[in-house]
Parts: structure tokens; sequence; C-alpha cells
């Protein structure tokens, strides 16, 4: 997998946990689903994206999004 797929993977995943945790324990847990929702917007717009740093710097594979 790539660089791109893992960020989308780990974004994804992360807003689901956000809904559960919202949903089962307290209503402030939606301010993750936020947070996710707010760094995607500005690594879109700026193409700074922490994950993908990191996931660099640990070797993963860089690649197009769609190919």
């Amino acid at each position: 997998m790539t660089v791109d797929k893992y960020v989308r993977l780990f974004a994804g995943l992360m807003i689901l946990v956000s809904i559960a945790l919202t949903h089962y324990v307290h209503p402030y847990w939606v301010g993750l689903t936020i947070f996710v929702g707010v760094n995607l917007a500005q690594s879109s717009l700026t193409n700074l994206c922490p994950l993908a740093t990191i996931l660099k710097k640990l070797g993963v594979a860089e690649g197009g999004s769609c190919s």
C-alpha cells in the first residue's frame, strides 16, 4: 500500500471510531471527528500532512492515490 492509501484508511477509521465513541461514551467525542475533518481539509489546501510525513520516514512507498 502507498502513503496516500494509508492516510485515507487511517482517516476513515478515525472517523468511524470517533462516531462510535460519540454515541456510546460521550457527545464531546464529536470533537475528534471535527479534528480529522479539519486536518483533511487543511491537508488538501496546504499539501502538509503529519501522518504522511511519518509514514514516509518509516519507509512506506509513495504513489498516486488512484494508481
